[in-house]
């Protein structure tokens, strides 16, 4: 179960809903719910079986909530979510088969083979209707004692005891039989692709294998502690997020982090749940539970996210609201008006029935949130977590991408880029000097210099005292000489003339100086990420205008901008004028995107109409954006923008597809072409076209065949 305390005690708990089978009446459930008092806050996911409440005491309502849900769906049970279910859980029980099954049997003898004698057809028909009706028929009636009556429970039992009532039998079974029919296949249906989208994500152990002495013993995931010891061979997924005590070995962090080269491991190396061992065998101490273990909280985050309706979402919800009763009053008027005047009842009755059962409304509200939900799944597979339908929506809505800089253009790791002696010395021994003189630093630009001299195997000299100037850099002691390593004012200030060195356009200089004399400078420089100039410009066929901002100089932001093709750069910008300059981007060219990863990002993330974080990047910047990139590359930029429109775009097609045959259906039945018949097949294979679309989100390519291409040369 879980559960969150807010500042208002206020608690979050989360429950799982089996047996529900409907999404339309999720929605109602939910709407019932939301209307008791104390309840903060309430949210029924369909897709993934969730029930989400936020009330001081969520557990005090359970009695109620199930009192709501029984009387909407008599099956639904309210159970605590438990951490693992079987990903494969029948929702429907073997009940729905047989009535089914027995019911066919039963029409098919009395309708098609005739062998009924004609004194028991009346009889068989009514048994049979009532083994195939007598569920949704109970429903209808408990939901109108509930005050609940515009439901495709009341609208099938009208339909087919109207029929029962002109005399056409076979029409009143028949119908009720191929109703419950395409409700299985269509319970299957969105079960499945509940399934494939979970099995998707879900990439938690079911068992691990702890290490107790010299043996080892299989265990439930869920049960292994921090501290524990396991065991992972060559193939295995990382089970928990943990350490290495023992072996070395290879790691494929694809499934979470979307980064192709594998990455090595060796004793002390933190490896997160879900990567794949590929090689050697491993020793690894357990230091998160399942529960708080990347793996759970990939699936959390996703299962929230599902939680999260747009406002297609929540409009076909009060729209079916409206649209239902509407369909049944134009039903009684098709049955009343025109039979006054031809005065054949039969018929206009009939076809007033007709209308009844095409107006079930759950192919509707069905598809729209299954679709949000692939999209939510497809990205995901592609390490990209959306935080809700609305991330989504709002994406799908963004005219103008703003990057930060540091660690979404660039790297984020200052590289040195050039060695230039001035004085009497080497190429080597000038590095080997600075990184002596940097050698205690932890600064990024000290750290990257001192990486650079070990990856040459330079030999380093011990200094005897050290000085360090803010903003400046560092006045050094040796045992032979007085060295100044820092930037130009530093040297400036101690009378050294740097008037010949030209200041380089795109780089942090590093000045070097021993006894009042230049030796020379190192050029440090942030890289840019491998596929941005593509990125860019892909964003750019897609319509969408790109900006860049940094806290960083204007001759550094300039010359990244001429390498990634970004036309518009603002530089040398605090953490609040970003936000200002956001706002002012916004009003000219409309939504928004903003990318960034670091702590003074959070504000602007936030105040974007879409934000997006590096997954690499600090806490706070991925608890404010409505989209997390677990992996560092541009490219999921690209895969998020293309996720949003497909998505967007399958869930208009699914409205628009359905509400069409619903009214060619309608048209066609009140010129006469349209039977009972016709109206149940088109309104449960219009539930079914509906999912399968949906789902199809998942498996849609990149746009642009040669874009992979691209990035995978420029990576070379």
């Amino acid at each position: 179960m879980d559960k969150k305390q807010n500042d208002e005690g206020m608690r979050q708990q989360i429950y799982s809903i089996e047996n529900l089978g409907c999404a339309h009446c999720a929605g109602q459930m939910e709407e019932k719910i939301k209307n008791l008092p104390g309840i903060e806050n309430v949210s029924i996911t369909f897709t993934t079986k969730q029930l989400k409440i936020v009330a001081k005491e969520p557990d005090e309502y359970l009695s109620v909530i199930r009192e709501i849900c029984t009387s909407i769906e008599e099956d639904v049970k309210i159970v605590p979510k438990v951490l693992r279910k079987n990903k494969h859980q029948e929702n429907r029980q073997d009940w729905m088969v047989w009535e089914v099954g027995i019911g066919a049997v039963l029409f098919f003898m009395n309708a098609v083979l005739d062998i009924i004698p004609d004194t028991f057809v009346l009889a068989v028909y009514v048994l049979d209707y009532v083994l195939v009706g007598g569920r949704i028929v109970r429903k209808a009636l408990l939901n109108i004692v509930h005050g609940k009556v515009f439901d495709e429970n009341f609208l099938m039992m009208i339909a087919t005891l109207g029929a029962f009532a002109i005399g056409e039998y076979p029409e009143a079974v028949g119908v009720m039989l191929f109703y419950r029919i395409g409700e299985y296949f269509e319970d299957r249906a969105v079960a499945k692709s509940r399934s494939q989208i979970m099995d998707a994500i879900d990439l938690r152990p079911e068992t691990v294998q702890r290490i107790v002495g010299t043996d080892s013993e299989v265990m439930a995931a869920e049960d292994a502690k921090v501290g524990d010891i396991l065991l992972v061979r060559a193939g295995d997924r990382i089970p928990l997020d943990s350490v290495v005590v023992d072996g070395a070995s290879r790691i494929d962090t694809s499934p979470i982090t979307g980064e192709p080269v594998p990455v090595a491991a060796v004793i002390g190396t933190s490896l997160v749940s879900g990567s794949v061992n590929l090689s050697g065998v491993l020793k690894i101490r357990v230091v998160k539970v399942l529960a708080e273990s990347m793996v759970s909280r990939i699936l959390a985050s996703v299962e929230n996210a599902a939680a999260t309706k747009p406002t297609i979402d929540r409009f076909i919800t009060r729209f079916a609201r409206i649209y239902t009763p509407v369909v049944v009053l134009a039903a009684v008027a098709v049955a009343v008006i025109p039979s006054l005047v031809t005065g054949n009842w039969n018929y206009w009755i009939y076809t007033a029935l007709t209308f009844l059962v095409i107006s079930c409304p759950c192919a509707l509200v069905l598809s729209v949130p299954l679709a949000f939900f692939s999209g939510i799944g497809a990205g995901s597979k592609q390490s990209i977590l959306f935080k809700g339908g609305t991330a989504l929506e709002a994406l799908n809505k963004v005219k103008h991408i703003i990057f930060d800089k540091t660690g979404t253009i660039t790297e984020g790791n200052f590289i040195v880029q050039q060695i230039v002696p001035v004085g009497p010395i080497t190429a080597d021994e000038l590095l080997a000097l600075t990184a002596s003189c940097e050698s205690q630093s932890s600064h990024p630009i000290a750290n990257s210099i001192f990486s650079a001299a070990r990856e040459k195997n330079l030999e380093l000299v011990n200094f005897a005292a050290i000085e360090e100037t803010a903003g400046q850099g560092l006045k050094v002691r040796f045992a032979d000489k007085f060295v100044l390593c820092g930037n130009r004012v530093l040297l400036e200030k101690a009378g050294i003339d740097l008037t010949s060195v030209q200041k380089t356009l795109y780089g942090t200089e590093v000045f070097v100086a021993a006894d009042g004399l230049l030796l020379g400078y190192l050029v440090l420089a942030d890289t840019v990420k491998p596929g941005a100039k593509i990125v860019i410009e892909e964003i750019k066929r897609m319509g969408i205008g790109v900006t860049m901002l940094t806290g960083d100089s204007q001759e550094s932001a300039s010359a990244i901008a001429a390498v990634t093709g970004i036309g518009e750069v603002r530089a040398s910008l605090l953490p609040q004028d970003k936000f200002d300059e956001l706002t002012k981007i916004r009003d000219k060219y409309g939504a928004v995107m903003f990318i960034g990863d670091g702590i003074n990002d959070a504000p602007v993330l936030a105040g974007a109409d879409c934000g997006a974080a590096m997954g690499s990047g600090a806490d706070a910047a991925i608890e404010a954006a409505d989209v997390v990139f677990m992996t560092s590359k541009l490219e999921a930029v690209l895969q998020s923008l293309q996720i949003a429109r497909n998505t967007n775009k399958i869930a208009w097609q699914n409205v628009v597809f359905a509400l069409i045959v619903k009214i060619m259906v309608l048209v066609l039945g009140l010129a006469g072409f349209a039977s009972m018949w016709f109206a149940v097949f088109a309104d449960t294979g219009v539930a079914m076209l509906c999912v399968l679309n949906a789902i199809r989100i998942l498996y849609i390519k990149n746009s642009n065949p040669q874009f992979n291409a691209s990035i995978t040369a420029s990576d070379a």
